[in-house]
């Protein structure tokens, strides 16, 4: 497939300045000239490039439908379902084929601005510096990243055709103990799964060797005060439906819990037993 012309423009600002533009359109059909050793020609990376280089290497890497990367030091703005604007910080910006744009900081797994897919990327030097955007039209939308100094660039073009294999889930955890009862305790019988009570689907409701009516709540891993909370929210819809004399049993089933989820364990009468889902 002939991939799309570039298309490069000079727009003078009100006032005066010049925007050198340098937009190009999505298309996995063209392949990047830079090799790399291990990929082939499917790498690109400049460091320290100068605001036109940096400019035309995301070009290029938007044009061939590659993961783009720039890391610099750069304010962002966002105008669209609300506002924000974030001061000069160091950030690393990711650009998505398929028009997703993500901005992280160095702290937490979570971007602080972010485009969803189906967006379109635009990227341009103004007053010597690059300014990326990306851009939404339903609902409208606009991410702008403006760098004052770039560090690195890179675009990275590739395949993944396969699905994410999700294993150890709390669906795992739930089968194992309906069909090994006794790795809760001796005697627990299950009597049904996501039974509803006014607080919620109980993941497994059933009977210990006595007759006390037992509650199971499943975690697939480490838990805190959140699901000590939930958990006990489901006893007490449970006791107040049953008769009047009636106790019921709370126990979380997790990995582990932290230390104040376990002091709320023991202030609520609630238990806990370490488990976790099989690996395959």
């Amino acid at each position: 497939m002939t991939s799309p012309p570039h298309r490069s423009s000079e727009l003078a600002n009100a006032d005066g300045t010049v925007r050198c533009r340098a937009l190009f359109i999505r298309s996995a059909g063209r392949v990047g000239s830079v090799s790399d050793p291990e990929f082939g020609h499917r790498t690109e990376t400049l460091q320290q490039p100068s605001p036109e280089a940096a400019r035309d290497a995301i070009a290029r890497g938007i044009d061939r439908g590659a993961i783009v990367t720039v890391y610099g030091r750069c304010t962002v703005d966002y105008d669209g379902r609300a506002t924000s604007y974030l001061e000069a910080g160091d950030r690393h910006v990711m650009l998505k084929p398929d028009g997703a744009a993500l901005v992280h900081t160095a702290e937490g797994q979570q971007p602080v601005n972010w485009q969803p897919p189906g967006c379109d990327h635009d990227v341009f030097c103004e007053d010597g510096h690059i300014v990326i955007e990306s851009l939404r039209t339903s609902p409208d939308e606009q991410l702008r990243v403006r760098f004052q100094n770039v560090l690195q660039v890179s675009a990275f073009a590739g395949s993944d055709e396969t699905e994410l294999a999700l294993v150890g889930t709390e669906a795992d955890l739930r089968r194992r103990i309906l069909e090994e009862p006794d790795l809760l305790e001796t005697g627990f019988m299950p009597l049904a799964t996501e039974r509803e009570t006014p607080a919620g689907a109980v993941d497994i409701y059933g009977e210990d060797s006595t007759g006390r009516a037992v509650v199971v709540e499943l975690k697939r891993r480490r838990v805190g005060p959140d699901a000590v909370s939930q958990l006990r929210r489901y006893v007490d819809a449970l006791e107040r439906d049953m008769h009047a004399d009636a106790t019921v049993r709370g126990i979380l089933v997790a990995p582990s819990v932290t230390d104040r989820a376990n002091r709320l364990l023991s202030d609520h009468g609630l238990e806990f037993i370490s488990l976790e889902p099989p690996d395959e």
